[in-house]
């Protein structure tokens, strides 16, 4: 099996934002995370092992997964944790972590069984669903602060239809690549991109999270007092680990800075996307302003594409703008369960989370 990159410089990148919203569906240039290694896996010979609280353990081959199994393809978004966070890092607090921009998601439509039964072949074997967690683990390389990659969601999320948890086997119609966690991934909809363990070798079913470090040590919404990684330590254990994704938007054209050329009639043109919050989706409103908040004005969500309560919506909207510098344009996105965006979240060291109001600020506004 080869490898590309490495634990000490793994690939993390993201696109310009402004082609990310160029299509509905994200196909080329998605953003890619990784905390070690690509291993190039031989499918033909890999099996994922379905262990713990079961009745039956489990060793699947990709071609039982995708032969004994009914198909199921969900159309969703899939966010790291940390997107946005080069904003909270400049209008908040410096925080640590990797510098995303607004351009850490992608749209996209996966296809392979659903968690649901595969687990139901193994028998969950737990009294109270409640108290239970499926844990995902991969341990084909080594991480940057652990020897495997791994994390963990409810047992009560996992094995409910309406949460379309699925292993996928194919990303928009295609076998998965190797970035994107060929031949095998959790795709957990609505849920922080950290628990959509790539390269999936096991799966477990138990009473507790999962052990790994990235469930335990990163990925959470740490108070304000942890200032800083020895303050962080007294709250790492009493902190839940990190799971719905907030309601969200982002401003994509214009980008800070811009200059902006007016039509005849003195407008501009103004694109973006929004996500909804956990399963609360679809967002149902995005809206705009040029007079830092004061009002807000409507935008125009598109239409005649392929909607699910899990993926994201582009917007464009058409904005009467002064001229001169310095301008700034917000916005902010409401879903269906009435989740809408605040202007400033809580900060937090690890600078996750963040959905501020979508902004594009300094810029500088001129006649066409």
């Amino acid at each position: 099996m080869g490898y590309e990159y490495s634990a000490e410089k793994p690939l993390n990148r993201e696109p310009p934002v402004k082609d990310l919203v160029s299509n509905f569906i994200t196909t080329d240039g998605a953003y890619d995370r990784n905390h070690g290694p690509i291993p190039h896996i031989d499918a033909a010979t890999h099996k994922v092992r379905v262990d713990g609280l079961v009745k039956n353990k489990l060793e699947l081959s990709i071609a039982q997964l995708k032969r004994n199994f009914k198909q199921h393809e969900v159309l969703c978004a899939l966010q790291c944790a940390g997107n946005r966070r080069h904003t909270m890092r400049t209008l908040l607090k410096e925080v640590e972590g990797i510098d995303w921009g607004d351009a850490a998601v992608m749209n996209c439509k996966w296809k392979g069984p659903r968690l649901k039964d595969v687990l139901d072949a193994a028998g969950v074997s737990v009294a109270n669903i409640k108290e239970g967690h499926v844990a995902f683990a991969s341990f084909q390389t080594e991480c940057q602060d652990d020897s495997w990659y791994g994390g963990s969601i409810t047992l009560a999320r996992a094995i409910d239809p309406n949460a379309d948890v699925i292993l996928a086997l194919e990303r928009n119609g295609e076998t998965l690549s190797p970035n994107h966690g060929f031949p095998i991934r959790a795709i957990v909809p609505g849920i922080a991109g950290a628990r959509s363990v790539k390269y999936l070798d096991r799966i477990d079913v138990q009473l507790e999270e999962s052990k790994n470090f990235y469930q335990q040590r990163d990925y959470k919404i740490l108070p304000p007092e942890a200032t800083n990684r020895q303050e962080a330590q007294k709250f790492w254990d009493i902190t839940p680990a990190m799971q719905e994704m907030p309601i969200n938007s982002v401003i994509a054209v214009p980008q800070n800075g811009d200059t902006v050329k007016l039509s005849p009639q003195g407008t501009a043109m103004i694109k973006g996307y929004a996500l909804p919050q956990g399963d609360h989706g679809p967002v149902v409103r995005v809206e705009i302003s040029v007079d830092n908040g004061k009002s807000w004005c409507g935008a125009d969500i598109m239409q005649g594409v392929e909607r699910s309560k899990w993926c994201w919506v582009l917007w464009t909207a058409v904005v009467q703008l002064e001229k001169g510098q310095q301008r700034r344009i917000l916005s902010r996105a409401t879903d269906a369960g009435g989740n809408t965006q605040a202007k400033n979240p809580q900060w937090n060291l690890r600078g996750v989370g963040y959905n501020g109001y979508g902004e594009s600020r300094d810029l500088t506004v001129i006649a066409g």
